[in-house]
Parts: structure tokens; sequence; C-alpha cells
């Protein structure tokens, strides 16, 4: 078991969320007082920061457990992470992350398995898992095989016979090197113009769906301020053979999906519903990057649920 103490400072926020074109009001430093019922009181972290930090935090690990070579002699291309969101982190909170031991499972397939958590103050933040396995561990029967070229789609468009919203992005270093600052990772572990690396970090790619999801709400006309979403948990399957061929400005296509309501969908066994979101990052030859399952919950109706409001 590891444990490391962290900080965030108000200026990590401002850099991870224009590295990554999130313009959710939760994170600003002014607009925050514009949300409706905002329990907060400031600002809050963004979710992907989090997870970046438990992807650099896994990479110390696994480097000083020598288990990165299990990882290679055994194929496991897929960096997998379960994450529930239990309560909001403010900048300028002391917080904690733990990563538990590694288990090594080997029925039905090899994996490599570990719990984290991460609290501040003896709450909650949020508990999850990362696994290293040779499958993704979601959405992996999606058949794409069937989308159209989608660099002759319009930007922010519906794709045609498909339940997908077309977001496209380009990936550019320097927009991965402060998130990875941002997050409080080193970037010079994944960029060092000196010794020509540049490797993408697994969870920069996929913190574009946060931008996505926001562009598609506001061409829906959502309204932000009186009715805000959170996130209450990420799910995502990351392919690091297709992520080490990433290189400065190439084009990601990132599809979305948006699922029906359903009281059968409930958030921790409530009545309230959740708002799940599919997601898929496709590269060259529609080769699929990542796949990511968000879930968001109405504020209001959390607050409801707690008897805030």
């Amino acid at each position: 078991m590891t444990e490391t103490r962290f900080i965030f400072d108000q200026i990590h926020l401002e850099v991870a969320r224009n590295a990554s074109d999130d313009f959710n009001l939760f994170h600003d430093k002014h607009k925050w007082l514009q949300v409706t019922h905002n329990p907060f009181r400031g600002p809050i972290v963004l979710g992907f920061q989090l997870n970046t930090l438990i992807e650099y935090q896994m990479r110390l690990y696994r480097e000083s457990h020598h288990e990165n070579q299990i990882i290679e002699e055994n194929n496991l291309r897929y960096s997998n992470y379960q994450i529930t969101f239990v309560n909001a982190l403010r900048p300028r909170v002391e917080f904690e992350l733990d990563v538990k031991k590694t288990l090594i499972k080997t029925i039905p397939d090899l994996t490599l398995s570990n719990r984290i958590s991460i609290k501040s103050a003896g709450k909650t933040i949020l508990l999850g898992f990362k696994k290293e396995t040779n499958k993704p561990l979601l959405l992996a029967d999606e058949n794409l095989s069937s989308l159209p070229n989608l660099n002759q789609l319009p930007d922010k468009s519906q794709v045609a016979d498909s339940d997908f919203f077309l977001k496209r992005k380009h990936l550019h270093n320097g927009n991965a090197k402060n998130f990875l600052s941002g997050s409080l990772a080193e970037q010079s572990d994944y960029f060092d113009e000196l010794t020509h690396t540049a490797h993408y970090p697994e969870v920069f790619p996929v913190s574009l769906t946060s931008g996505a999801l926001l562009e598609k709400a506001q061409m829906e006309n959502h309204d932000f301020k009186r009715n805000p979403m959170v996130y209450t948990s990420h799910a995502f399957s990351v392919d690091r053979h297709h992520l080490e061929q990433l290189k400065n400005n190439d084009k990601l296509h990132i599809l979305v999906r948006q699922l029906p309501e359903s009281s059968d969908n409930t958030l921790n066994q409530t009545k309230i519903q959740l708002r799940t979101y599919d997601c898929f990052g496709l590269i060259d030859n529609n080769d699929v990057l990542f796949r990511i399952r968000l879930n968001l919950a109405p504020l209001e109706e959390i607050l409801k649920g707690a008897g805030q409001l």
C-alpha cells in the first residue's frame, strides 16, 4: 500500500480546464457562483484531473514494483479505470491518494488490479480500480465497422444512421503537457524535447469527452446555471498500443451516444435517474483509442436526496 498527500491550487484547475476545453461552471473561479444551489462554496477539481493524478501515481507504482515487465510480456495493452465520485474536492485542501497492493488474477485472463481511493479530512472523495488487461473491460462488443469516413463529416454533427454525435479534436503536445502539470503529474516523464520523447498520457485524450458533452448540451440549449449536472462515475479503457502512435496535431474523433434514462439506472439504489453517455475516441482508420461510460446526475436531485434543499 502507498499513500501520498497532495494539494491543488486554483491555478491547477485553470491550467487543466483550459488544456481540455472544459468550460463547466463548477471549475470556474468566478462563474461557480452562478450555479443554482451550488453547495461547494467555490470551484471544484476536475474529475479527469484526479484520474490523471491516479494514472501518474500508478505509473510510479508499476515502475517501483517492476510490474511493467509483466504487462509487456503478457500483452496487457488495455489500461482500465473504474472511478466512482463520492464527494467534490476543493483547491487548497489537502488530500491523500491511497494505492492498494496489486492483485494478480489469472482466471479467466491475466489481470493486474489495484484498488484506489482519495480522501480528504476523513471524507472519501472517490473510490475505484485501475486494471491492466489484454481486452477492454468496457464496451468491448461495440461494432463500429459500419461508420462512414468521419473525416468527411462536419464537426459537432450527428453521424447518419447512428446514435452518435461527433466532436472532432486535434491533439496538441502543449495541451497534454499542461494537463499533466495541472494534474500534479511530472510532464517531463512523458514529453522531453531534448531527448525527442513524446508519449501521450492515457487520461488526457479521454478527458476531452467532457468538452464534447458540454458542447453537445450547449447545442441542445441546456441551462448550465439552472440545471447543473455532476459526474457520479467514470469507467474507461484505453488501448496503449494506439496511444503510443499518437503525435502532435493528430485528429481525434469523439463519438457521443446518450442512453435513454431509465428507472433501472439510478444513483446508488435511490430514485435519482442517471444520465449515461457511452463515448468512443477514434483515430486513423477508425481505430478505437478509448471507450468510456460516463454517468451524471442532476445536482438538484442529489441535494434533495441528501436533505439539503
